[in-house]
């Protein structure tokens, strides 16, 4: 979020409006891609037996959204969507010594685009082969609209910034729209995985949670963050609720699913830069809204933990 001091001899309200006006712009570059301790250890090496295969028999596909392709952190080796050479299944991919690699993760994915093109991107299921022996999914995030989602609550917490305005506009009348969503969801991630399991019948899979992006502790940082203070717990509440419907649908339809939040609580976005895995805006080190490299190697260790059970 721009950091630009104000004309002093603007007036206050004009300020908050500038303020509101770059908070939302800022909220939606940040998510858009999703709809899309940095003293961690880098993912130590992992003998190749951990995955269930030799050396020479890992053949790794890793499936997903922003969240997995790295968005923003260097080195970006495709722009279009905004994968990196230091995502989490880049680390991974090495730590076991992958004999190949595929990597089709990209941002903006939701869980159609496993079986549609994305755009001018093929769906990344076609990336599957019937020899794969290890896949990584992460994704589901896009299929709630966290655009939408993020950029209404920025808007909403100027009007009620010690309220919880954007859960009071997501549950009139009783209802629970973020969390029919999230149940909407369900059946599409298990739909996912049954056709991995189809098009390789011999892959280890791995579901892959999300981090911890708003304090588990329910803590507000408005300074940081343009929400109402309410809306903290609120937004962790339903990215909680999110991780247990991939928990679910891993362990109903064959698969494992690796806990990226657990490793994260404390990391999250009001934290200071060298504590933070996720960026609360645009930086050099990852887009905001999303983890960044030392979020990745904390993601990759959580994967390879899962790989070694």
């Amino acid at each position: 979020m721009s950091r630009s001091s104000q004309p002093s001899g603007a007036p206050p309200a004009r300020r908050a409006t500038r303020r509101a006006a770059r908070h939302a712009a800022t909220a939606v570059v940040a998510v858009a891609a999703l709809s899309g301790a940095a003293t961690a250890a880098a993912a130590a090496p992992v003998p190749a037996h951990a995955a269930g295969r030799s050396a020479a028999e890992v053949r790794y596909v890793a499936l997903g959204d922003s969240f997995s392709s790295g968005l923003g952190i260097p080195e970006q080796t495709d722009p279009v969507c905004g994968r990196s050479s230091a995502d989490y299944p880049s680390l991974v991919a090495r730590a076991v010594g992958a004999a190949s690699f595929t990597d089709v993760t990209c941002a903006g994915a939701e869980t159609r685009h496993m079986t549609e093109p994305q755009d001018a991107v093929p769906p990344q299921l076609d990336a599957l082969r019937p020899d794969t022996t290890l896949v990584t999914l992460g994704i589901g995030g896009n299929d709630l609209d966290l655009t939408g989602v993020i950029t209404r609550c920025v808007l909403l917490g100027y009007l009620a910034p010690h309220g919880a305005p954007c859960k009071g506009s997501y549950t009139l009348f009783g209802t629970d729209e973020i969390g029919s969503r999230i149940t909407a969801t369900a059946p599409r991630v298990a739909a996912v995985v049954d056709e991995i399991h189809a098009r390789s019948p011999h892959a280890r899979v791995l579901v892959v949670g999300y981090p911890a992006i708003f304090p588990d502790d329910g803590t507000a940082c408005r300074e940081t963050v343009a929400l109402a203070e309410g809306d903290f717990p609120w937004l962790r509440d339903k990215a909680k609720q999110l991780d247990t419907t991939l928990a679910q649908q891993a362990g109903a339809h064959g698969a494992a699913y690796v806990d990226a939040y657990g490793p994260s609580i404390g990391h999250d976005v009001c934290r200071p830069e060298g504590v933070r895995w996720i960026e609360p805006e645009d930086t050099a080190a990852a887009a905001g809204f999303h983890p960044n490299a030392a979020g990745h190697r904390s993601t990759a260790d959580a994967v390879l933990a899962a790989l070694t059970r």
